[in-house]
């Protein structure tokens, strides 16, 4: 866990990261603080989320994206769009 923790300070710089055992099954409450120590975003993950590469990638993407939202970098209504956009060009793919 502790390294985990490592690699998810390291990837969310500046904000500070705290995981927190929490839950029956085995979640997680991962924290972002921001420097002056407000907590920005807080989420629940399974362990396995975080133990696993590729889906350590998703959430450190979803994070980056949660705290673009908290900090009003990024409305809500602009990730629905481009997810639109994306799943649109998917199905117009030429035969």
């Amino acid at each position: 866990m502790e390294s985990i923790s490592l690699l998810l300070n390291e990837a969310l710089s500046p904000y500070q990261v705290t995981l927190t055992p929490s839950g029956t099954k085995g979640e997680c409450l991962v924290t972002l603080k921001n420097r002056s120590g407000a907590i920005m975003v807080e989420r629940a993950f399974n362990q396995a989320q975080l133990a696993d590469k590729r889906q350590l990638t998703d959430v450190v993407d979803g994070l980056h994206r949660d705290v673009m939202i908290a900090e009003g970098r990024l409305e809500p209504c602009v990730i629905a769009a481009l997810r639109n956009l994306a799943r649109d060009k998917v199905m117009t793919v030429p035969n």
